[in-house]
């Protein structure tokens, strides 16, 4: 049978890298291969540990036949383990984020993402087959020494985007206010500092009746999180919701309640909550910084420098009818068709199966 496992550094709810590692298994399945995944067993989440296996027990359970892809983003112990595995190589890479922007908040993390570059560079030339999940990730793997790295736009199924909507969240915030969403790690790099600062002209000289929601964890950058809880504080600011991590209900429910996703991120290998936004036909307004404007691709409203009150009024004209919102979430909507309408099922099928057979004609020689 064929078999394509994968290895990531952990494994957690909602992480998009965990996602597509489960989309990715599923339609590997479906195919009636064999596939896996592992992780580092400290780093998988309690409730998956029945579903994803010890990274620890791979060089027993992979053979030398076996595919083996990695999703490259982190230092891990994984990415170790897979340069000495003996099965065809295939890496995802889905970007390091730069340590610089943890060094004063979070100075371990830091250190974790400074050795996760190194790692990077070491796997170059490891792999059978070098993918990125964006074009700013394959430059960034070209400038490391990679090969031939070929852009491959995450799998997950537009049915993953969307689901089942927890009816008491979305009552909860239709309650008359604008509401303001960015979903995605408590984390530096998604400058949530110029999130607030853009709220609070927002809301003090646009919109008074307004809401931020800021939804996903902040677990392992609590030093950032309560730096953030200070400044809502000093700014006067109301109605800040940071929800933390929620089931997939809640945060259907946050986006179906939203009338504007607002992401300032300055760094993201991909971005899918940009997808789930237009998904949910919630308008988007992004920093044109990273991969953003590759997955945005000519939809939504790209922003650039820090004028915060200009930045305020536009928020002020897309969140209410009107033709701007309307062209915005026309554009959006055939964004999301063009990237559905390309078949990344068959396309990783046309890129696995010469793998496998230049293994087979390899021992038969």
């Amino acid at each position: 049978m064929r078999t394509v496992h994968q290895f990531t550094a952990g494994f957690v709810r909602g992480d998009a890298i965990s996602n597509c590692a489960c989309a990715l298994r599923d339609l590997f399945r479906s195919w009636g291969w064999c596939s896996e995944i592992y992780s580092e067993a400290a780093r998988i989440h309690p409730d998956y540990r029945t579903e994803v296996r010890d990274a620890a027990l791979a060089r027993q359970e992979c053979g030398p036949e076996d595919l083996v892809l990695l999703h490259l983003s982190i230092g891990s112990a994984v990415n170790q383990l897979f340069r000495e595995l003996a099965g065809p190589k295939i890496i995802l890479y889905h970007n390091v984020t730069p340590a610089e922007y943890f060094a004063r908040v979070q100075p371990e993390t830091a250190a974790h993402l400074r050795r996760g570059r190194e790692e990077v560079k070491a796997l170059a030339g490891v792999a059978d087959l070098n993918l990125a999940a964006s074009r700013f990730n394959a430059q960034e793997l070209e400038r490391m020494g990679y090969p031939k790295v070929r852009v491959m736009p995450l799998y997950f199924g537009s049915a993953r985007l969307t689901g089942s909507a927890d009816r008491g969240v979305i009552r909860r915030y239709r309650d008359g206010k604008r509401n303001v969403l960015f979903v995605g790690r408590c984390a530096p790099n998604k400058k949530i500092e110029n999130l607030l600062t853009a709220f609070a002209y927002f809301q003090k000289a646009v919109e008074p009746a307004s809401r931020l929601i800021l939804l996903g964890s902040w677990i392992g950058l609590e030093r950032y999180y309560h730096l953030l809880l200070a400044q809502a504080a000093e700014l006067e600011l109301r109605d800040v919701v940071f929800t933390g991590p929620v089931p997939a209900p809640h945060l259907h429910a946050a986006y179906r309640a939203a009338d504007l996703f607002l992401c300032l991120s300055e760094h993201e290998g991909f971005c899918i909550p940009l997808l789930e936004a237009m998904a949910h036909d919630v308008p988007v307004i992004a920093r044109a910084a990273a991969a953003v404007p590759e997955t945005l691709d000519g939809a939504g409203v790209l922003v650039e420098g820090d004028d915060y009150a200009a930045l305020a009024e536009l928020m002020g004209r897309v969140v209410r009818r009107g033709p701007l919102r309307e062209a915005i979430l026309s554009a959006q909507r055939a964004r999301l068709a063009r990237y559905f309408a390309r078949d990344l099922a068959s396309e990783w099928r046309g890129l696995l199966e010469p793998l496998f057979a230049g293994r087979t004609d390899e021992r038969r020689q």
